[in-house]
């Protein structure tokens, strides 16, 4: 399988402010990696860098042991063995969804590219739909067509350029689970660019999150959800709930009590003597108790409903800004009424 690794990586428009600044990633083969960060981060050059249609100014790119990108090397895009899904599909108007996917298999014989066809479009659900035009296809049909093009020609790599944007809600969540699926059933590496923290989470195997043209954290979803680096990680992949408290023994005194508390970004460890600093957790590792038999006490100042599930805005004495509880199932509580508030599970303790 191929290896994505990124070294060192600059770039700067014009002299300015760099845009990427010794950025360092490295995928491993079979691996899809969400590339997530705020709009001007960086991620929209890191990808034409890796594509190819960028030179960058300083660091390497290697491709399957291969440098495609380093000091004194830049190979041709169509060079790279890189495929990739562009925003909206970007297919060809002209050319029927067949015609399309076959695009990027020259020099085939004509049995050889009709049967590859045949299965990159079995692969992405679209068996059947070869003489259509993509004019009479969905979004999210154009999306698999053009996911099926990118993975025609066997690439080393592939590169989806925040292509689920003008999809709706629902079909978004199909097509993201029906693209991963298809990755996994060739093996192929894959880069994800997005600033969707939820996409991200849910569809990725490695998520690097990254912050003024660098990597503020990469791992797992579930290690960057569950152990940010730091408050700023923490609050852009999801929501946090942050609260001033005094560790001693592992465990930091806080408004909302006692709560077992480890070093942040996945250290694991206890932590020991006597400090202050930020305790961060997440509004799910909160819950609503009754009143009369809570130790910590709020009043509910809004609810917001998503099915799903419900966010609790509580306001507790001591603290300066409320606090989100998220609750599953029905929500029995309403604005202006007393609540308790219990915590679960542990807390990272920051600075």
């Amino acid at each position: 399988m191929t290896e994505l690794r990124i070294s060192g990586l600059t770039k700067s428009y014009d002299g300015g402010t760099p845009v990427l600044d010794g950025l360092g990633l490295t995928v491993p083969g079979g691996a899809l990696a969400a590339v997530l960060g705020p709009s001007g981060c960086g991620k929209t050059t890191l990808l034409r860098i890796i594509a190819g249609f960028l030179r960058a100014d300083a660091g390497t790119v290697e491709v399957a042991g291969r440098t495609v990108e380093g000091p004194g090397t830049h190979v041709a895009p169509e060079r790279r063995r890189i495929g990739i899904v562009p925003q909206e599909g970007a297919l060809f108007p002209h050319l029927s969804v067949a015609r399309n996917v076959a695009f990027g298999l020259p020099g085939k014989d004509r049995g050889e590219r009709r049967r590859r066809t045949e299965e990159m479009l079995g692969l992405v659900g679209l068996a059947g739909y070869g003489d259509r035009m993509p004019h009479e296809l969905s979004g999210g049909q154009q999306q698999r067509v053009a996911l099926a093009r990118a993975l025609a020609p066997r690439p080393e790599l592939v590169l989806l350029d925040e292509p689920f944007n003008a999809l709706d809600s629902a079909l978004r969540t199909e097509v993201r689970a029906d693209v991963r699926a298809a990755l996994r059933a060739t093996g192929a590496t894959a880069v994800l660019v997005t600033h969707d923290q939820q996409e991200a989470l849910s569809t990725a195997d490695l998520v690097a999150v990254v912050r003024n043209g660098t990597v503020a954290q990469c791992g797992t979803p579930q290690e960057v959800y569950r152990h940010p680096a730091d408050l700023w990680v923490a609050g852009f992949v999801g929501e946090a709930v942050t609260l001033p408290g005094t560790a001693r023994d592992g465990a930091a005194v806080t408004a909302l009590g006692r709560i077992p508390v480890t070093a942040p970004s996945g250290n694991g460890g206890a932590v020991n003597g006597a400090r202050e600093g930020t305790v961060l957790l997440r509004p799910e590792q909160l819950r609503l108790t009754e009143a009369a038999d809570a130790e910590t006490l709020g009043t509910v100042l809004d609810v917001s409903y998503f099915g799903h599930d419900a966010m609790v805005t509580v306001v507790v004495e001591g603290l300066d800004s409320p606090v989100d509880v998220r609750v599953a199932g029905p929500v029995t509580v309403r604005p202006g009424e007393r609540t308790g508030i219990g915590v679960t599970g542990e807390a990272a303790l920051h600075g």
